[in-house]
């Protein structure tokens, strides 16, 4: 049996949508099929503007310039995320502060947030891992008495929510991914969700290369011109043609991840009550998206052995993210706020099985007998 990590789901409609962008011959970005995606993303999401990007990481750099960091400011952040959080501010000269993580969600411990900010402090980056919503009522606390942006990283937080708040839509921004390893894809992109009133009109503009050039369309302004620092931030028309199918079906798309999910959280919990395994634990005040399905071993030696059994049995497991504290530009660029015990025990100790749409129950229960095999021989 082969099974890969991730097998990307197709609507049915991507390549109608491709089509017809490149017949109409509109291929750049903020076309049509740009605007049609955003109309959806703040119709579903409730944010005052969604901006499609090239990236999540470019919808975080651009979050990193909205913010206003700049060279020796800090963000706080959680060390277990993708490098992608932290480069965008190290990009801007910022140095990322890396707090714990919570042993049940691995998401960033809000109780440790606090204490990690200083003088120098300019954002708050929360990291919703694996579609999961952070606990944000803490974090919005701090950032409110310290003046601290909340910049919400929910590359994997597409159709979830945090008591029933979609996730990027808590915080003054939030970042979004539609790569081709998450729920709703392009191939690559993401979207800048902005929620804060004020920062609307920079984002377009930062968006649009530093130009007021949507002022102009608007009849805002007679001429555009350069009035800010951007870049390019924009996808084509042909991603926002294949983003629109995608959208257009995410809620079957959820629900029929979330049968896999299911599927998997009932065949392993026999060997959690063993105490063998753990399994994903997920707040009642969530609902995620059935993003990942992980399981937490023992130790590192024993995800390790799982993890060659698996893969010599074909079926493509992983690990996920070095910490970024232990890492060579971690250490460069960012420092560590406090101990971080729980990201270093769980990092070594995860293990991420495949999840995709079509993923039979059959093949559930093949990956959770060769897991039980490992652990039990």
């Amino acid at each position: 049996m082969t099974l890969r990590f991730n097998q990307p789901f197709v609507t049915g409609k991507e390549l109608a949508y491709v089509c017809e962008a490149i017949e109409t011959g509109r291929l750049a970005g903020d076309g049509p099929f740009t605007k049609r995606c955003a109309e959806w993303l703040e119709a579903h999401a409730g944010c005052r503007r969604a901006l499609l990007t090239h990236s999540c990481t470019g919808a975080l750099e651009m979050a990193a310039i909205l913010a206003g960091v700049g060279p020796g400011d800090e963000v706080i952040m959680p060390s277990y995320t993708f490098v992608s959080t932290a480069n965008a501010f190290v990009l801007r000269g910022a140095v990322p502060v890396f707090v714990d993580i919570r042993p049940d969600t691995l998401n960033m411990d809000e109780t440790a947030v606090a204490a990690a900010v200083t003088e120098r402090t300019r954002a708050i980056v929360p990291v919703h891992y694996a579609g999961v919503g952070c606990d944000m009522e803490p974090i919005l606390e701090v950032a409110e008495q310290h003046r601290l942006t909340v910049i919400e990283d929910a590359a994997q937080g597409v159709m979830a929510t945090w008591r029933e708040r979609p996730l990027g839509t808590i915080g003054h921004l939030g970042c979004l991914s539609f790569h081709e390893t998450k729920n709703i894809i392009s191939g690559e992109g993401g979207a800048l969700l902005v929620n804060h009133p004020e920062l609307a009109e920079r984002a377009e503009i930062i968006w649009e290369k530093g130009t007021n050039r949507r002022q102009f369309f608007r009849g805002q302004v007679d001429k555009y011109t350069w009035v800010d620092v951007g870049s390019s931030f924009l996808p084509s028309e042909l991603v926002a043609a294949f983003l629109l199918a995608q959208l257009e079906e995410a809620e079957d798309i959820t629900r029929r991840r979330m049968a896999v999910w299911d599927a998997y959280h009932q065949a392993f919990a026999g060997l959690e009550a063993n105490g063998l395994l753990r399994r994903p634990i997920i707040p009642a005040h969530t609902r995620h998206n059935a993003h990942m399905y992980y399981l937490l071993l023992p130790d590192g030696a024993t995800r390790d052995r799982v993890l060659a059994d698996l893969n010599a049995d074909g079926v493509r497991a992983v690990f996920h993210y070095v910490p970024l504290h232990d890492s060579p530009a971690g250490k460069q660029f960012g420092r560590v706020a406090g101990p971080l015990p729980h990201t270093e025990n769980l990092a070594a100790r995860l293990l991420r099985l495949p999840l995709w749409v079509g993923l039979s129950d059959h093949q559930v229960v093949h990956i959770r007998d060769r897991v039980e095999r490992v652990l039990t021989g």
